[in-house]
């Protein structure tokens, strides 16, 4: 058994292991889920492995470690696990998909006076080239054991490499959409699980979303017909949380936009967001070092003065 050590804003504590996938919706307006964890690592872990073990990605595992060997991190090191989150700036409904941060969250619905959760999973997207849209849509219909019509396009890409792709994919261990299909109003584009799991987390899929396989069956049942689709790209985030500002930056997906259009969003988001409250100190020169490190971690980077 690991031992882990779990940080909520400089509060340590040692908890047992867990795989945690739904977090209560925090109530008012905070925004964060979650609580960074540390867990020191056996001679046989690897990033990809401890992804897989803790529910998140393997570039959130790198961004949020980046002297670590992501390959041979080592007996006894100490690395970050990012299992905290601030939710994207959305309407809390359905599904949201942050292409930046490669995460899909799901609000499902609860009866009124019920406690509301919400469950996040690491996906992966498109690869560049083959970018995913940003915009809203629907889940038109749910398939287990889907069958794979790939596009002339994709067709066309294999056939170059020297592996000829055939026009059907019937269900199986070769079909690369797993055993559970949500499609998607936005044609050719679908939330599917997939037989190459180890490339969760990554820039790696032709447009579509991937998850695990265990995740895309959770939310498989969990999804009904109509449930609303929203697909962003915010890159940063920031959120208040008990009278500190908070802030997460993500490398993003930013093929197309101005040299530093990204670093100028975020300064905007932070001001934004501290105007909401009366009194406020932030620290820009920890807010400029976030922007370039982009860790991935939320991070305090301002403060309410005391009136």
């Amino acid at each position: 058994m690991k031992k882990l050590v779990c940080l909520s804003f400089l509060l340590f504590a040692v908890v047992l292991p867990a795989h945690a996938e739904r977090y209560p919706l925090p109530s008012g307006t905070s925004p964060i889920i979650g609580q960074l964890t540390i867990t020191t690592t056996h001679h046989d872990d690897t990033f990809l492995k401890l992804a897989k073990q803790f529910g998140v990605g393997y570039e959130e595992m790198i961004l949020a470690n980046p002297t670590v060997d992501p390959w041979l991190p080592g007996e006894g090191t100490q690395v970050v696990v990012p299992t905290q989150y601030i939710l994207p700036d959305s309407e809390r409904e359905g599904i949201v998909l942050n292409l930046a941060e490669m995460r899909l969250y799901y609000y499902p619905k609860s009866p009124e006076g019920t406690p509301q959760y919400v469950h996040t999973y690491p996906i992966s997207i498109g690869r560049q080239g083959w970018d995913t849209p940003v915009g809203l849509t629907r889940i038109i219909r749910k398939k287990k054991d889907p069958t794979w019509y790939p596009p002339e396009s994709i067709r066309e890409e294999y056939k170059r490499k020297g592996k000829p792709l055939e026009s059907v994919v019937p269900p199986g261990p070769d079909n690369p959409l797993g055993k559970f299909a949500l499609y998607m109003a936005l044609p050719s584009y679908v939330i599917h699980g997939t037989n190459e799991p180890r490339g969760i987390g990554m820039r790696v899929t032709h447009g579509c979303i991937r998850l695990r396989p265990d995740d895309i069956k959770d939310l498989f049942y969990r999804i009904s017909p109509d449930t609303p689709v929203t697909i962003v790209n915010q890159p940063y985030k920031v959120a208040w949380h008990r009278d500190r500002l908070y802030a997460e930056m993500h490398p993003g997906t930013e093929e197309g936009s101005k040299p530093g259009s990204n670093l100028t969003q975020l300064v905007r988001a932070i001001t934004g967001a501290a105007d909401t409250g009366n009194g406020y100190r932030v620290d820009w020169g920890l807010a400029m070092r976030l922007a370039k490190g982009k860790t991935g971690l939320p991070t305090p980077v301002g403060f309410m003065q005391p009136q």
